[in-house]
């Protein structure tokens, strides 16, 4: 089966480093430069001590026609404008489109796409691009995926079909499972950001720890938890897992490109809007990272 990976970051080149043991992964890069080195050096995967070389095809995103039986979207959530643009171009709609972006953002801008099925994913792997093609596998996780239109059964059959080498782990209702991560993302990726601390930190140190608590408030009063007590869980238990683990707001941050803040703080704050209620630590937050990234983004 032939898999098109769009986007080169670090989970673009993780999932093609994997999915490329048992599919034919064809990734599409934003610059023909990128592409240029991924087809002379291909994809080097290093986990722990270890590294590997996943033979792939690349190509620069204009020659992206989705002929592909699944195409993967590995950008950001403001990369998306002009991937759903280019989508509206292609001589004929896409089979299988499956969407891996931070926040809960993105999903407005969904519903006008044409494809057969459309597919979300939330990724739990720790990933960090080292180079134009070498990524680094620093945080062992999995991707939950999740039908958010169309037939379930070619999602489940590709979860099925990489089980062996890359977990991903189909769920039944795709808010639930986005949901879920966005609390992290809320909490965990603006703070660490901010601090230019490593995921660990936040329950390590007291004060920043209080810190955490005050936002989990304020996101269970927008989002109407029900037994909210799970979610703080998940939190603390990926603060643990991932301890020695910089953010992708941070990361973003460091290298001076734009965030997902709008994806993530901006969606509470939009569904804070509508309920007509104020969360000042949450708007606080959002403020401080867009006053970063006005002070000089390198896109």
């Amino acid at each position: 089966m032939r898999v098109g990976i769009i986007g080169a970051g670090s989970i673009g080149l993780l999932f093609a480093a994997y999915l490329s043991r048992v599919f034919d992964v064809t990734v599409y890069t934003r610059s023909k430069e990128q592409a240029a080195e991924i087809n002379q050096h291909n994809v080097l995967l290093q986990s722990g001590r270890e590294e590997t070389i996943a033979k792939v095809k690349a190509l620069p995103i204009v020659d992206w026609q989705g002929s592909e039986a699944l195409t993967i979207i590995a950008v950001k959530q403001y990369q998306l404008f002009s991937i759903i643009e280019r989508i509206s171009q292609l001589p004929s709609k896409p089979e299988n489109i499956l969407f891996l972006q931070n926040g809960m953002g993105h999903l407005k801008l969904l519903d006008d796409i044409k494809a057969n099925n459309l597919f979300v994913g939330s990724v739990e792997h720790g990933a960090l691009k080292e180079n134009p093609y070498t990524v680094r596998h620093n945080g062992i996780g999995t991707t939950n995926v999740a039908v958010y239109k169309g037939d379930p059964g070619f999602l489940k059959m590709f979860a099925s079909a990489v089980s062996n080498v890359f977990p991903i782990t189909y769920q039944e209702e795709y808010f639930a499972m986005l949901e879920k991560k966005l609390i992290a993302n809320a909490m965990i990726n603006p703070l660490t950001a901010i601090l230019q601390v490593n995921n660990g930190a936040l329950i390590d140190n007291p004060f920043f720890y209080k810190i955490l608590e005050n936002l989990f408030s304020e996101i269970t009063s927008i989002l109407n938890l029900e037994h909210p007590e799970k979610y703080w869980e998940h939190v603390i238990q990926i603060c643990k897992k991932t301890r020695d683990n910089r953010s992708s707001m941070l990361k973003d941050i460091e290298a001076k490109r734009l965030t997902e803040v709008d994806a993530i703080l901006g969606y509470l704050l939009e569904e804070a809007n509508k309920q007509g209620k104020k969360f000042p630590q949450l708007e606080t937050l959002y403020y401080l990272i867009k006053g970063i990234e006005s002070q000089g983004v390198v896109i």
